[in-house]
């Protein structure tokens, strides 16, 4: 079989690049490993920047989206019980729009049959072979038979754990990484949300978050130590945690419930900086993880396949590869500012015990000033909604 390109992983990432080729007449095909109902089961955030939202209104599939995403005109920090409520919007006239990742990809899933989206799931042993050359392939196997697509292009969007960065030598690679010592203990729950905006809080106990996937279903995070194990943390402890460390203002408003997901994740940062190696592209996890504080990770992966298909059909529809071979560049700037808002949220709101009194002493100095101070508001808010692609 033939292609232009192949896309691997369905992900939110690889669903969209495959539209947008699709859209401009530009033969791909999508290689999952996993089942189409597998994908969809997946909990993932939910926050959108308007880069996000512009793809999904450019391939006409945000109907769903503008009709029931939440605009977010607010995000809010506390300390103990004070709150500082940064006005997000008006500071900078745009804001967020909170739709689950869930959503963003069953919206992509169903449309892409009548688009000629094709799509292979349970796609296993995905490799890819001469990616240093111009003329690349990839084999599979599929119901006991093993499969072979050449192209021109491969584009990674398989998450951290793909075959695509694996397949890029050492010696051309380079990466650079962070452990946060600590994990998100996450609960998802059919109830309403405690506050209209998300809220991070910085407690003496730990870290705390609270968002929403709707009007009616709840996502609440808590600060917790690597080694955590999640069965020691019933429904009621980890309310009556969330309900002491996001302070008096959200505490009354918060509404229990039986958790519907209850799981435990680590936190890194980790900036694969080879997004290009011959005829192999890595957009999304597959090239960098981000702490989700800050909600960039979708975001972040949307924004490669901003820069990414116009270069590709750039190639392909105007024989130009200028904008191919400026991708890794242009993503990687992107990449590296999210990054660093990702870290600087995480570090100011998180507790960090190793760095005693002078750590948590700076961090309340530094919330006092954002509390004054409009600029730092403003910093705060247009690195919020995304800054420009």
């Amino acid at each position: 079989m033939k292609t232009d390109v192949v896309i691997i992983g369905a992900g939110p990432s690889g669903l969209m690049l495959g539209h947008l080729l699709a859209q401009a007449g530009i033969d791909a095909v999508i290689l999952e490993r996993r089942s189409g109902e597998y994908v969809l089961s997946r909990i993932r955030a939910g926050v959108l920047e308007q880069g996000t939202i512009n793809i999904m209104k450019q391939l006409g599939l945000d109907e769903r989206l503008q009709a029931e995403g939440i605009p977010h005109d607010f995000v809010s920090l506390t300390d103990q019980d004070k709150l500082i409520k940064i006005p997000v919007r008006e500071l900078t006239g745009k804001h967020v729009v909170v739709y689950g990742q869930t959503e963003i990809t069953k919206d992509l899933m169903d449309a892409a049959p009548s688009r000629r989206v094709q799509t292979v799931y349970e796609a296993a042993d995905v490799a890819l072979h001469n990616i240093e050359g111009d003329a690349p392939f990839v084999t599979y196997e599929k119901d006991g038979e093993e499969h072979r697509i050449d192209a021109r292009f491969i584009a990674g969007c398989d998450g951290f754990h793909g075959p695509s960065r694996k397949a890029i030598p050492a010696s051309a690679s380079a990466s650079v990484e962070r452990v946060y010592p600590f994990g998100w203990l996450g609960i998802l729950a059919d109830v309403p949300p405690c506050a209209h905006e998300v809220v991070y809080a910085n407690h003496d106990n730990g870290f705390a978050l609270a968002s929403m996937r709707s009007n009616t279903r709840s996502r609440y995070y808590l600060q917790v130590p690597t080694n955590e194990k999640i069965e020691g943390w019933s429904d009621d402890r980890i309310w009556n945690e969330l309900k002491v460390r996001l302070g008096s203002e959200f505490s009354s408003n918060i509404t229990t419930g039986p958790a519907l997901e209850k799981s435990i994740a680590p936190l890194r940062s980790f900036i694969f900086e080879k997004m290009r190696y011959g005829s192999l592209f890595l957009a999304g996890d597959a090239a960098h993880i981000v702490p989700p504080t800050g909600a960039k990770g979708l975001n972040l992966a949307a924004s490669d396949i901003a820069y990414l298909a116009p270069a590709l059909i750039d190639f392909f529809k105007k024989n130009d590869p200028s904008a191919i071979d400026a991708y890794e560049a242009k993503a990687l700037a992107r990449v590296w500012k999210s990054s660093r808002f990702a870290w600087y949220l995480t570090s100011l709101m998180h507790s960090f015990p190793e760095d005693g009194d002078f750590g948590r002493k700076m961090q309340i100095a530094e919330l006092n000033y954002i509390a004054n101070s409009k600029a730092a508001q403003m910093s705060i808010a247009e690195n919020y909604i995304g800054l420009p692609l």
